[in-house]
């Protein structure tokens, strides 16, 4: 009989399709599990696959006894505690660098709508004002990435992927993490010394309680009234009221969002501000990052149930 895993996160099931043919899957559909399927079939369990940003903590792991493998579905593995885990011998798996490249991309993507101001230029054109020769403070000529200061915090396999990226476009790059890398980019010792330096601050870093709005007023503040910043990462890292407030208040000039504090996230103020591009967590989302990711879930569950270690495993807490 092939093993069980239990899909512990809403999944659309054309994603699961190539663990179906390898693994018995137990969907919960997004829902608890205790509501879905009976104690005594999860009391078996013993392994899980989730997305790394949903919250799975010591109480939940306790639901499987004989839980000994977490394998998250992409990059992150925020949402696992780890220590949890460990002191439970449950080992967690993600899939690293497997959707770099897409990320990086769609970080280019919201800087460039967000510095020349494309959603602004698409509505111009749309409306009939640029062919009614209609004047519009928006459309006035914007700083271009020649020489332009980009500023990325986290330096791992996403952030040096757009570092690239922007030095392509020949930008000045600049970056800080928690290691200094022999890397042709300048290193900063603090994140306030690179956002003061950069005009946009690019944020790539690994999501977790070190980093909980850590982007805050005081941060935003000193990227200023001509700054930028775009979130690829996870929503927590920015407060989003302080976003929302600089925003508002013109203290930054423009933000590009592919993640938010709650996804699916609502309209709100912070939609209803017009300097804001946004995208619904769609970083990863490229047929070949989904490939990629896929096939590190498979060598992940593949090893446990070999009673191997997992090949990309999460590092500890």
């Amino acid at each position: 009989m092939p093993d069980k895993v239990l899909i512990y996160s809403r999944f659309p099931k054309t994603m699961m399709a190539r663990f179906a043919e390898r693994f018995e899957l137990l969907d919960t559909g997004g829902k608890p599990a205790r509501d879905v399927f009976p104690a005594e079939e999860l009391g078996g369990i013993r392994a899980l696959l989730t997305a790394g940003g949903t919250p799975l903590g010591a109480e939940a792991m306790d639901m499987f006894p004989k839980l000994g493998a977490i394998v998250c579905y992409g990059t992150g593995y925020d949402g696992v505690d780890l220590t949890a885990a460990a002191s439970r011998n449950i080992a967690v798996g993600h899939s690293p660098g497997a959707n770099a490249a897409s990320v990086a991309d769609i970080a280019m993507t919201l800087m460039l709508a967000t510095t020349r101001r494309i959603l602004v230029a698409d509505q111009y054109v749309r409306s009939g004002d640029w062919a009614a020769s209609k004047p519009s403070p928006m459309m006035r000529p914007q700083a271009g990435m020649p020489g332009r200061r980009i500023g990325v915090y986290g330096m791992g396999e996403i952030g040096r992927k757009i570092a690239a990226r922007c030095a392509a476009f020949e930008s000045e790059v600049g970056y800080f993490s928690r290691s200094k890398y022999d890397l042709p980019y300048q290193y900063f010792p603090s994140l306030e010394a690179l956002t003061e330096w950069c005009s946009v601050l690019m944020i790539a870093v690994r999501a977790g309680a070190e980093t909980q709005h850590v982007v805050n007023a005081d941060i935003l503040k000193r990227l200023g009234a001509d700054g930028y910043v775009v979130n690829i990462a996870r929503g927590s890292v920015i407060d989003q009221k302080a976003l929302v407030a600089a925003l508002a208040n013109k203290t930054i000039a423009g933000a590009g969002l592919d993640v938010f504090e709650k996804e699916p996230h609502a309209p709100d103020a912070l939609t209803a501000l017009p300097n804001v591009v946004f995208a619904p967590h769609i970083g990863g989302h490229t047929l070949e990052s989904h490939v990629a990711m896929q096939n590190c879930v498979l060598a992940n569950l593949t090893a446990f149930f070999e009673g191997k270690p997992l090949p990309y495993g999460a590092k500890s807490a």
